[in-house]
């Protein structure tokens, strides 16, 4: 282990680490009650040390509704040993989270999904998400488009190439794929990815009726979204009730 291993390590605070671990444990729940995991796969991470190298992430093979916060592996985006390791994370989620974690270390909490909604949406040769609707407008400019598709990500190269897709953005529509969103938290991350499905439900469900969408202005799309980044406390609410909510019904979840 080098010295800059070492000190990324001291920095993680035990108590803060327990946190982390039952905060994202909590939106892998939530997210199988909603329907928007996919069998045992897709993957969210969160940075836990201050340079964001040192992530936690859901182990390989596990169902959602199963995950507690004990399941949740440590690893280290710098460790190119990780693939060998006897606990060895999904390859996918590796070369994804690994690679954002590393080359953008804002983002540090990444969700990974495909859910119905929004892997429809990225599905359409117009991905766009024109403002009919407040949950529309939250994302008006605010969403990168991945459409160069090539399989499965199973490269550091591919994680790159996402980590450069994404940017600044906090949404990155995987054209043919799905969808990601990034955060400074777990309940940025969380918030993100349930308002941008519900984004896509209602876009989609609009252009089924086959009549012409209500589009707002630009300036009033534009102050809406910037009223949302104003109203960050909503994720925050939004996480702890969903955490009241598990402590009642699935109290495991923290163990």
């Amino acid at each position: 282990m080098t010295i800059q291993q070492q000190n990324a390590n001291a920095l993680i605070d035990p108590a803060a680490l327990q946190q982390a671990r039952i905060d994202l444990a909590a939106t892998f729940r939530w997210f199988a009650r909603l329907n928007m995991h996919e069998s045992v796969a897709n993957h969210f991470s969160l940075a836990v040390s201050a340079d964001g190298s040192r992530f936690l992430m859901n182990p390989r093979g596990r169902h959602f509704s199963r995950i507690k916060a004990s399941d949740l592996i440590l690893l280290d985006a710098r460790d190119a040993t990780t693939m060998s390791r006897p606990d060895a994370p999904d390859p996918t989620a590796w070369y994804i989270h690994g690679r954002l974690h590393a080359l953008l270390p804002q983002a540090r909490c990444v969700m990974h999904l495909h859910p119905k909604y929004a892997t429809a949406l990225a599905a359409l040769e117009d991905n766009d998400m024109p403002p009919i609707d407040q949950n529309t407008m939250r994302f008006y400019q605010r969403i990168a488009s991945d459409d160069a598709f090539g399989g499965m990500a199973l490269s550091d190269e591919e994680g790159d190439r996402l980590a450069r897709c994404l940017g600044d953005k906090s949404v990155l529509l995987m054209g043919n794929h799905g969808v990601m969103t990034v955060g400074a938290s777990v309940a940025e991350a969380f918030d993100t990815m349930y308002y941008f499905e519900r984004a896509c439900e209602t876009l989609l469900t609009a252009y089924a009726t086959g009549k012409k969408l209500r589009i707002v202005a630009d300036n009033l799309a534009k102050l809406t979204a910037s009223q949302w980044d104003d109203y960050k406390q909503l994720s925050f609410d939004h996480l702890d009730e969903v955490k009241a909510i598990l402590d009642k019904e699935e109290p495991e979840y923290r163990m």
